[in-house]
């Protein structure tokens, strides 16, 4: 063994290599992390897996290997972090502040809503439907299907009338 080769996994060399780089992995980990608790989790993990793995790491490479470690646990970390909040996202994406009452009483309305324009006739089913739901103007469904203007109104009204009657205003 040469002289400045010294086995990481005697006690006294391992306490001497945290003395000398715990401060400016510290540091280093903190410019990263902007969070003081999160950087002593990750020297911390650090230092364990440099003691883990004491046997198979060479003295002269010991400040890179730490480096390395701390940076892939950081790396590790963020990603926990943003699947962390990816799921509480969808979670609360599919939760709802509304009632059950609310939520059902929506239901209906949504299949009522439906039935109804079923059941409207072909033309002004087709009017309806470019101008509520495609947002296109009179003018544009006219142009569209062909009829004048005055025509895309009639179909339009006649369908409002329908849709009122069977649902109420919309």
């Amino acid at each position: 063994m040469s002289k400045n080769q010294h086995p990481i996994c005697k006690s006294d060399t391992f306490k001497d290599l945290y003395q000398k780089y715990a401060k400016d992995l510290r540091h280093f980990v903190f410019f990263k992390t902007q969070d003081m608790d999160k950087t002593e989790d990750i020297v911390q993990e650090t230092f364990v897996k440099l003691w883990e793995n004491c046997s198979k790491v060479n003295i002269e490479k010991v400040k890179s290997y730490i480096y390395s470690v701390a940076s892939n646990t950081f790396l590790n970390m963020v990603k926990h972090d943003k699947v962390v909040q990816k799921h509480q996202n969808s979670v609360s994406s599919h939760q709802s502040n509304e009632s059950p009452e609310f939520i059902l009483l929506e239901k209906e309305f949504m299949e009522k809503l439906e039935r109804t324009i079923q059941a409207l006739p072909e033309k002004q089913k087709e009017v309806f439907l470019l101008n509520r739901i495609e947002k296109k103007t009179y003018k544009e469904i006219a142009e569209q299907i062909g009829v004048s203007v005055k025509a895309v109104e009639k179909r339009m009204h006649a369908a409002l009338l329908v849709m009122r009657e069977n649902i109420g205003n919309i």
